[in-house]
């Protein structure tokens, strides 16, 4: 089992991301993470999927999609060829002697404060998985009240393989 995640480039209509969404969940395919935007042309958007499951899964995932009609690109992401992040945001409970901790720790990672209440303090930070996943064992020793994840975002690196439409 191994995690593959697939860049793909669709028509920016209505409903294109169910249809992408349940295709993965007719065949039983599990999806780890999915996020979408608006490319810088309105017309289309960029879907990043991560899966995992054995080379015939994946091989099959990437057949499937390719087939749809909105789809105009896919495109495997590997490490080392592509950046990939993620953006967690993270409230913390923290008293007024606790928040110094809390914010020491931010400063850190390079996090950003974006609320501070009397009880708790939030947290956004952006990077690889590695990096969130460090900063939330770090964080281990305080109570966490809430944590909201995007899931991965990802482009290859370089021009050689960028389309134009």
């Amino acid at each position: 089992m191994r995690k593959q995640v697939y860049s793909l480039l669709v028509d920016n209509n209505p409903g294109v991301l169910s249809r992408i969404a349940g295709l993965f969940s007719r065949r039983g395919y599990s999806i780890d993470s999915i996020t979408a935007g608006t490319t810088a042309d309105p017309r289309f958007t960029r879907i990043t999927v991560v899966a995992t499951g054995d080379e015939l899964i994946l091989s099959q995932i990437e057949k499937q999609v390719r087939k749809l009609e909105d789809v105009r690109e896919i495109k495997l992401l590997n490490d080392g060829e592509s950046v990939y992040r993620e953006l967690i945001m993270v409230k913390v409970r923290a008293n007024a002697a606790q928040r110094a901790e809390v914010i020491s720790l931010a400063d850190i990672f390079r996090a950003k404060i974006v609320d501070v209440e009397k009880e708790c303090i939030m947290i956004e930070l952006t990077g690889n998985q590695s990096k969130l996943e460090a900063f939330l064992n770090l964080l281990d020793g305080y109570e966490i009240l809430e944590l909201a994840r995007t899931g991965i975002t990802a482009l290859s690196r370089g021009i050689e393989d960028v389309t134009f439409f």
